[in-house]
């Protein structure tokens, strides 16, 4: 990517990719410490991170179809990541998963050009995204 500092990406979907975990988004109480490790550790190539009101978003890629953000935890919460699976419509996955039994946890939000996510908790306490248009 050639987003310059500060900029927030834009995303065009991949339809081949629907139902893949493709976004990895790691919780950390020191993102910069994880995110030196992940490089270093992991391979894992750095882009230009960006800002949100919580801190540095510190966007990273593992392969060419997938990849994520390390970010800073929220007050209470633990670190962890959450997968986000790539979907056609994340309204319409958010509004099947509750349906089907998941506990709403942050409804579909517009985060960049062509990025929506929303976030779920799946029977059994597991948290799940969705991101797509």
């Amino acid at each position: 990517m050639s987003e310059s500092q500060g900029s927030v990406p834009s995303h065009v979907p991949t339809k081949g990719l629907y139902g893949w975990v493709t976004h990895t988004e790691i919780a950390s109480s020191d993102p910069s410490a994880t995110k030196a490790w992940c490089a270093e550790v992991l391979g894992w190539r750095f882009t230009a991170s960006f800002p949100t009101p919580a801190g540095e978003y510190h966007l990273f890629a593992y392969s060419d179809q997938g990849g994520g953000g390390i970010r800073s935890t929220n007050a209470g919460e633990l670190p962890g990541s959450v997968p986000f699976i790539h979907v056609e419509d994340a309204q319409a996955a958010f509004t099947k998963a509750v349906g089907a039994g998941a506990e709403a946890l942050r409804a579909p939000e517009r985060m960049a050009e062509g990025v929506t996510t929303a976030l779920v908790r799946a029977p059994g306490g597991v948290p799940i995204g969705f991101s797509g248009p």
